[in-house]
């Protein structure tokens, strides 16, 4: 029988071109029909592991890592709001809005995984931030997430506490960062190679045709 092709997709939950890199990768999977033949597996990636508990006021954080003016920072703001119009998500960006510390996030992605929920989850982490102004390094907006996926909330929100799985989460970003990855969205094709950035549509479309038939031909 043959199986889906397996897609690694590394991003983090703050990344605002992750969602986009996502969504058109979903548009060039619909429009394809192969929806059936595709498995997606969110890994975990972050910007700013040392991001402190009270996070950073995101204009003043992105003058600081990339060294933008505030004018520069308010244009990007607008092309990546344009963006995700187009792609039928909502960004909104706020005066006062922060970056947060991620990695709670991406223990609780790591419990929906063995659930069958990790997709729902991240896209619920992604409204959260981006439209709907949470903070979701709080643990309680994130038990309010975990909850409004149907996930266990006792038993997820436990895994936080966990060191073993912690650590294991830091080992699988490690993984990540020692094959290469340095910046996100990646999307990893097993040994076929990976696309770095929010690719075009089309792109994805190429790569995905190419991949499938010599998945095809193998099988």
């Amino acid at each position: 029988m043959n199986t889906a092709l397996k897609l690694e997709f590394i991003s983090d939950v703050v990344c605002p071109w992750c969602i986009i890199g996502y969504k058109r990768l979903q548009q060039a999977i619909n429009e394809l029909g192969i929806e059936s033949q595709i498995d997606i597996a969110w890994q975990p990636f972050e910007l700013n592991p040392e991001m402190p508990a009270e996070g950073e006021n995101l204009p003043e954080h992105i003058s600081r890592k990339y060294g933008s003016s505030a004018e520069d920072a308010k244009r990007n703001a607008e092309q990546i709001t344009e963006l995700g119009s187009e792609l039928g998500f909502e960004f909104d960006f706020f005066e006062g809005m922060r970056i947060v510390n991620t990695r709670d996030a991406h223990i609780l992605l790591d419990y929906a995984k063995d659930h069958g929920k990790q997709t729902e989850l991240k896209m619920r982490l992604f409204d959260a931030y981006f439209n709907e102004r949470k903070d979701i390094s709080d643990r309680e907006i994130l038990a309010q997430v975990i909850q409004s996926v149907g996930l266990d909330t006792n038993e997820a929100m436990a895994r936080l506490n966990d060191a073993a799985v912690r650590n294991q989460v830091e080992s699988e970003e490690d993984h990540w960062r020692n094959r290469g990855v340095t910046g996100v969205p990646t999307v990893v094709f097993g040994s076929a190679g990976a696309l770095v950035g929010a690719q075009p549509v089309d792109v994805y479309k190429q790569v995905l045709t190419e991949l499938l038939a010599t998945k095809t031909r193998r099988d």
